[in-house]
Order: structure tokens, then sequence, then C-alpha cells
């Protein structure tokens, strides 16, 4: 046992106890969560499950912990008071788990509104208080429960385009503008309660009497809809009138219906079908009767304002298309037609689980200036996804026309060339004015990345005069997860690496995990499992995570083939129709089990493992038919990895590397999964050809006299020590590879997409960050720190910020992961079980005087601060109640603790019962690691 080990365990003996007697209280239940949702709205599941956190007035207890809990649901606040009225009691449980705690009471309805609350009893079997109550309400859970009608303008075509990149083809010259619809509709009761259930593909604006339903926007989420539907619900109560009411409807074409249109950017030409609509409105009188008004061919139509929509080319709205009232009640809609009913696209019909997409922030301009004649340009100071809003007065006809982009060109004026448009196929956002009064506009269904917005006028006629733009905002529109986890530190670049990535993860977070908000805004795959620490120690993407899985089933192909972006609006295959490298590439279609993983990892919830489970093994199967004795060599291997060539397919490292230690991940994992999901049979099966792959792999692609993989590349090292597929005596030998090889490069990285996330991996978890501080404390290119020495503000797709790429780019951010994990320290793995599941292993490093990490787990808070100043050093931790930690302290340094540690074991790591905790050390030695691993 080392020196320090004993040293530290004689000063826990001698230090004074603080610790409350746990048994003094009992335990509150609080932050009541359904579906990890707090009180949501339109949920789907027919069985739900119920997760608090616990508190106690005991500010400095430890070792708290919940012995059972006690759940009720009922229909009513009033029905909880009384226990016997309830719909479902589960009876006291004993069992310390609080969250994912399944219901399983009588079958829910839809569109009711459930109250409950739960008891807890702490460790000494005391019961606590009751908690506050809490509700949610369903959505419509049965396809059953719909009457409305699909409708639409026009009549259905016989068949759809199938997608495909729009070089070379055929384009259309001018588009019919889209449709809108409207229906009046009266209230002649009361109202206690209306929920209103909408699907507007491709996507939608709805309007009650004149007025929004809702703040968010972009609706629905993006599925393929030939097999999904996700559709909206809307507690729209307090927007109707008890007398006339009338819907608006505006569709826009979203991913749905992508045109290739003349003179306007566009990524792919593909259609499911025309726009249509599905609307169902419940009502629910005082008098407990009840209405339900649906979208059928009662509902009128006509030619709307906008009169070119793309979810990548932009869009023209034409103030002047209707008159004012057009979405209210006593409008004339006489020349109107009657709308036709038609069928859907085909797809289920889901609710959304997915945070819905908002307005998050508006930013004012910080520089105008005028490069030429006539067009003015924007600064606002930020890349961000969104779109510009602007304010304008001018004569009716008058136009606007908003060219917004990532970078200037050097005449000052904006360019698109970094997302691939071009001066005659440009992304555009055009307004024509309605005249007389100021007016407010931004496109509805079309947005993109952008910091500055070129404003051009036109007048109505050659003899008019030009409108003026007044004011001019960028909103920056993602979708809306809530906060989960904060980092920071006293290194100023550290923050700004992580203010870089943040703002990319939530320019890149939709209904899917874009790639970029410019020129693609497909969910390529590998960012989900690759990516998914970043994601998920900052936001709760619990519901995203499960959608986008779903995605992955939808497009599964019969051969087992998960392509590499979910939902697959457009096929990467060639002349032939054979799956490209780009559509079949072992590192992206992996995500269809590595990713609920990830998920399962942060959340301890097994139900979208069970999900997806089937998919995860006909892609084993595929990849194992695509295997030649264990080893796979095809797809994109590292991606945009740093070679002689420009950026692209992997030039340093083999695509067996890369493609092979995926493989074997995936086998890896599946053994877990099948053993959690009790497929004993199917866990043995994965764990011998994971056995097979190991030993394939090191035969073929590891050298044992030079302790090499491959041709040595950093990607090469870094994965077989991230899997741990290096035999253990070669682990220091390929870990010095890999170290040295950063350091010959400057303290550079040459790795691309994929293989980034296993040096940060692999240097985490065996304690070398002081090489990941070296390489982000970089400002030369390739860099984090060079891409903000340039003026980014948001992660670039090339490490060298090249201006030929995406300026918004979300792939490289695994760097956000050693942020948390590595630096701070805090790491979360629910797959270890409750009692191991939290961990503490901070890197004081001599470099960074301070970090501080916290994360709202399924467990509770948790949190750690440390600080460092030479020899002198503190941590303080937040073991949230009815957890425990494991703290591994940074070695050759005498730590003291304020706290008696009655069940620490030891140990290079002490388990922490829940409390607070404070850890200090005047002699920590000088050690450029500073390292707990």
């Amino acid at each position: 046992m080392r020196v320090w080990t004993l040293f530290f365990w004689a000063l826990l003996t001698l230090a004074p106890t603080v610790t409350v007697n746990a048994q003094s209280g009992g335990l509150e239940p609080s932050e009541l969560t359904v579906d990890s949702q707090h009180s949501p709205f339109g949920t789907a599941a027919a069985h739900p499950t119920f997760a608090w956190t616990l508190r106690s007035s005991h500010q400095d207890a430890h070792d708290l912990h919940q012995s059972a809990y006690r759940i009720l649901v009922a229909t009513s606040a009033a029905r909880l008071t009384h226990h016997k009225d309830a719909l479902w009691d589960s009876g006291r449980a004993v069992d310390r788990t609080y969250w994912q705690r399944p219901y399983l009471g009588p079958a829910l309805q839809s569109h009711t509104t459930y109250y409950w609350k739960v008891q807890t009893w702490d460790g000494g079997s005391r019961p606590g208080p009751w908690s506050e109550v809490a509700h949610f309400t369903t959505a419509l859970l049965s396809e059953s429960d719909w009457t409305a009608h699909w409708i639409a303008a026009v009549a259905d075509s016989p068949s759809s385009t199938p997608a495909q990149e729009h070089w070379g083809m055929e384009r259309t010259v001018d588009p019919p503008p889209l449709p809108v619809f409207r229906h009046d509709f009266i209230i002649r009761k009361s109202v206690v309660f209306a929920i209103l259930s909408v699907v507007g593909l491709g996507q939608y604006e709805v309007r009650l009497n004149g007025k929004g339903i809702t703040d968010t926007v972009l609706n629905p989420g993006w599925t393929d809809y030939r097999k999904t539907v996700s559709f909206d619900t809307y507690d729209v109560t307090s927007l109707l009138h008890t007398s006339s009411n009338t819907f608006g409807v505006l569709l826009g074409n979203g991913m749905y219906n992508v045109q290739g249109v003349k003179g306007h950017y566009t990524k792919f030409i593909g259609s499911f079908g025309q726009l249509k609509c599905l609307i169902q409105l419940d009502v629910r009188y005082a008098d407990g009767t009840s209405d339900r008004f649906i979208s059928d061919p009662s509902w009128k139509t006509h030619s709307g304002p906008i009169l070119y929509s793309s979810i990548y080319g932009g869009e023209t709205y034409d103030a002047n298309a209707l008159p004012v009232g057009w979405d209210l009640p006593g409008f004339d809609s006489n020349d109107w037609q009657p709308a036709l009913e038609v069928a859907g696209p085909g797809g289920r019909l889901i609710a959304r689980s997915t945070a819905p997409m908002v307005i998050a922030e508006t930013y004012q301009p910080v520089r105008v200036t005028t490069p030429k004649l006539g067009v003015m340009v924007y600064d606002l100071g930020l890349n961000m996804s969104g779109w510009p809003s602007m304010t304008v007065e001018g004569p009716a006809g008058s136009r606007v026309s908003l060219l917004a982009g990532e970078l200037l060109d050097q005449d000052g004026t904006v360019t698109q060339h970094s997302a691939n448009a071009s001066p005659t196929d440009p992304v555009l956002f055009s307004y024509i004015l309605h005249g007389g009064r100021p007016e407010t506009w931004r496109p509805r269904f079309s947005y993109y990345s952008f910091r500055y917005v070129q404003v051009t006028t036109e007048p109505a006629s050659s003899a008019g005069s030009l409108p003026r733009v007044s004011s001019l905002q960028g909103n920056f529109v993602h979708a809306s997860a809530s906060v989960v986890g904060q980092f920071s530190s006293s290194d100023t670049l550290f923050n700004r690496i992580h203010v870089l990535i943040d703002r990319a993860v939530l320019s890149n977070l939709a209904s899917v995990v874009t790639d970029c908000p410019s020129r693609e805004k497909l969910g390529w795959l590998e960012q989900t499992y690759l990516n998914a620490s970043t994601l998920m120690l900052n936001y709760d993407v619990t519901g995203l995570y499960e959608k986008m899985s779903g995605d992955m089933i939808d497009a599964q192909l019969p051969d087992g083939l998960v392509p590499s972006i979910a939902p697959e609006f457009v096929q990467f295959v060639d002349s032939h129709g054979e799956s490209t490298d780009f559509r079949d590439s072992p590192e992206w279609g992996s995500a269809i089990i590595l990713s609920p993983w990830a998920l399962y990892r942060h959340t301890g919830d097994a139900r979208p493992l069970a999900a997806s489970y089937e998919g995860m093994k006909r892609y084993a199967a595929y990849l194992k038919s695509r295997s030649l004795r264990g080893l796979l060599n095809y797809g994109l291997g590292d991606w945009y990895d740093l070679g002689p060539k420009p950026l692209g397919p992997s030039q340093l490292t083999s695509k067996m590397i890369t493609a092979t230690g995926v493989y074997y991940e995936d086998l890896q994992v599946l053994t877990q999964i099948a053993r959690l999901l009790g497929h004993s049979i199917d866990a043995k099966t994965y764990a011998d050809q994971a056995t097979e792959v190991h030993a394939a792999y090191n035969k073929t692609l590891f050298n044992p006299d030079t302790s090499l993989y491959d041709r040595g590349s950093q990607t090469a090292q870094a994965i077989p020590l991230a899997l741990k597929l290096v035999p253990p005596d070669r682990v220091s030998a390929v870990l010095e590879h890999l170290v040295a090889d950063i350091r010959s490069h400057g303290d550079h990285v040459t790795a691309g997409d994929v293989g980034f996330h296993y040096i940060v991996r692999a240097l985490t978890d065996y304690g070398r960050s002081d090489v990941l501080a070296a390489v982000l404390s970089r400002t030369d290119s390739p860099s984090y720190g060079y891409q903000i020495a340039r003026g980014a503000t948001t992660l670039t797709e090339a490490w060298n910020a090249n201006p030929d790429s995406s300026q918004n780019h979300f792939m490289l951010g695994h760097g956000e992961e050693w942020f948390y994990r590595g630096l701070a320290g805090l790491s979360i793995d629910m797959a270890k079980g409750l009692d191991h599941a939290l961990s503490f292993r901070p890197s004081l490093l001599e470099s960074v005087a301070s970090a501080s990490a916290t994360y709202r787990s399924p467990l509770g808070l948790a949190s750690i601060a440390w600080k460092r100043c030479g020899q002198i050093a503190s941590i303080d931790l937040v073991v949230p109640i009815g957890a425990q930690a494991h703290l591994a302290l940074p070695r050759g340094g005498s730590w003291k603790s304020g706290a008696a540690l009655e069940h620490a074991q030891t140990s290079d790591e002490i388990i922490l019962p829940s409390g607070t905790y404070h850890f200090s050390t005047s002699n920590l030695r000088s050690d450029k690691k500073a390292s707990a691993h």
C-alpha cells in the first residue's frame, strides 16, 4: 500500500465526527418527473415511469437513503387526499431506487390529466412526508382515438418523388404558393378543458382566433413519414370563445417536401407527397358534456402568403396575398375552395417525445456596415442556428431580401460558401410589404446557420421608393432541452472552448442531432454516440435519444444495414443503386446499438434498449455477414482526420482499425444489453463473437515488436486503448506511443471525427489529463483555440477552421467530455448500478487553478469543485441523497477531511455515502499529471 494512502487513513481516524444520525428524520421527495419530464402535457406513454429526487431538512446529514416508497395516482388532486379514491396505489414498495419506477395501474385514458404524489421511507424505515402533488396529461394514446381526416388543397398525386441529391437534376422555376386552411366553428357552452392534437406536414403553424397556439416553432419533428408521423398536443382552453371561433393553418415543406427550385440552394430533392394536415379538437364543458371538432372537407383552403419555402433554400413571403383577418371569425371566405380529404403518408401516429424547438435567444447587431451602395450588412456577433427577424416600413409591394451567412467575403459582403450555397443558388429570405404601417416579419419554415445578414431592398416599381428596415435581430432557434449540467474552470481558454462546443450543440439540437444547421441538416448517426457525453452532461436529451432510436429502426434495411443518416431523407447510393460508404459505414450504423446504450448509462432506463434490441441484433448480424475472419474493412473510417490530402475519408488510419474497433464495441455492449434484458443465450453468443474479434484485431493489426497498431496513428493507438483491446503487458507502451505522437505534433491531434472521441476516452481513462490539457491549450492550427482565434463562435467542421467548410458543426465536440469527466472529474454510469454509478476522479493540474462541474443525474444533483495553488489544494463534493460516490483523490498529497467516513474502504478509491464533503491538503506533490488515475 502506498505511503500516502496510509497517512491519509491515519488522518481520517483522528478527524472529528460531524455526521448527523441518518435516522434522525424522514426524507421528502421533490422534483417529481414522469418519463423524465416535469408535469408533461401530451405524454404518449400508456405505462409511464415516475422519478423523484430526495431532500432532507438536515443539511449536514450523511448516509441518507430511501428504503421504500409509495406512489398514489388519481384523476384529481382531491382524490389523492383520500387514498382509497386513488386510481392506483403502489403500496409500500421496498426499494432504494427512486428513478424509473413503473406505473402498474389500470390503463390510462387519452386526453386525461392524472395527479400523483409519492412518500418515501428512510434507512431506518421511518416514513417521511408526502411530496407535493404533481400531474401529467396524456395525448391520444391510440390511433383509434383519431376521428379527424387528412385534408389538403388538391388531390394526392399517384406517387411521391424518391429523394436524391440535386446535382444535375431538373429543377422547377416557379413553384405554387403554399396553401393555408381555415375553419369556423361555434362553442355554445362554458369550456373547462380543450385539448388540440395537430399534425401538419411538412411543418405547420396553427392559429386560433387570430392567435398562435404555441411559442414553439418548426413543428412537428422530422421522421420517415411513411413509417412514423409525429403529432403535437396543446392546451387551448384559454383561446376559445363562447361564440364563434376560427382555426387558421399555414403549412410549410420542411423535410417532408424538398423541392428543387432554380435560384435557391438545396441539398437534395425528394418528397413524401403534397402538404396536408390532421387536426382534432376535444372540448369538455362545465356541464359534463363534450364536443369534438375535426379537420374534414368542411374546411376551406386558399393559396397562402408563403410563395416559396424550403428547409434548405429560404423563404419568400407576400404580405398582400391574404386579407387581414383571414384567421378570425366573420371573415368572408366565399372565394376559398373546400379542402379535399386525402390519404395520410402512411406512418403510424405517435405523440412527440422530443423537446420542441423555440426561439431561445434574440441577438442585436454589434455592427452595421455598408460595403456597397444599397447593401447593408448586420453583424450579430455570434454564429447561430435560426433566422433573422426585422421591422420594416415602406410602400406596398416593395421587397426586402435577407442573405444570411456565417462569413464575410473579402469585400465585406456576406458569403454562403461555407455551406455550399452560391450567388446563383443562395439561401435567401424575402419579404414583400403590405405597406402603410410598420411590419414585423421572420421566416416560419426555414432556418439557417448565420452570424451576418446582408439586407437589400427593391421598390414596388421602377418609380417607387425603397422600404426602410428600422430594426433587425437574429433569432437563435434550437430544441428547448433543459439544462442538466454546468462546467467552469479558472482557465479562460477552456471556458471559451466549452462555450464554443455548447453553441454548436444547441445549434444542432433539433428533432434529430443535425450535423450542421446550414448545408445539410441531416442526422448523421456517429455523433449520437461519439458525442453522447457532450450532449447528455449538459442537456436532458432523453426524449430525443428515444426518438432517434426509433428513426434508426425505421431506416434499417431488410438485410439489417443501418444507413448513416436517420431519418434517411436521401439515399447515398451509386449510379447502380448500390450503397456507398456514405450510406454504409460501421462507425455510423453502430449508433443503433451504442446510442441507446449511452442513454441507458446516463438514465438507467432500460426501456429504449428493449425497444431497439431486435434492430441491434439484426445490425450485428449484418456486420458479421460483412466481416472476414472477424474483421471489417470498409466505410468512411476516421472521417476528417488531418493528413496530406484534402479533408474527407480517413488518411492516417486504416479503415479496419475504426470499423473493426467499433464492431468489437458493439459486441461488448450487446453482451451487456442481452444480460440486462435476460437474454442469456444471446449474451454468450455476443461474448464469444467479441472474443474472436479481439483475437483477430490484435493478430492482424498489432505489431508486438513495436507495440504499434496499424500505421501508428493517434487514432490507431487510441481505439484499442479505449476499448481494452491492448494486451495487458503492452498497455503502457501503446499509451506512450499515443502520447509521443501527440507531443511530436506540437500537442496537436491528427485524429478526425471518430478517432478524437477515442483519444479523449483513452487519455482520460489512463490518467493523462496533462496531455489533453496541453492539446486544448493550443491556439495555433489545428485546435479549438485556433478556431476561436480565427473568430469562430461555434465549433467548426474542420480543426483548422477552414472557411470552405461549415462554421457551425458539432462532430468534433468530444473535448467537452474531458472537461466534465477528466478535468473536473465527475462521471456517471448508471449501468454500474446504484452503488457504483457516481464517481469523482479530479485532475488537479498545476496549470489550472480551479475547476467545477455539476450534473443533475437520475440520482440527484451531484457536484465537484476543486482549487489548487501550488501544493495547497481543496476539493468540495456533493453526493446526492440516496446515492454514494467513489472518490479517487489525486496522488502525492496528505488529504484531510472534515467528516468521518465510516463506510470508506482502504483502497485507491474512497466510498462516500450521501452528503457534503470537503477535502484539503497543503503538500500536494508537484506533478504535471496530478491525476487520480
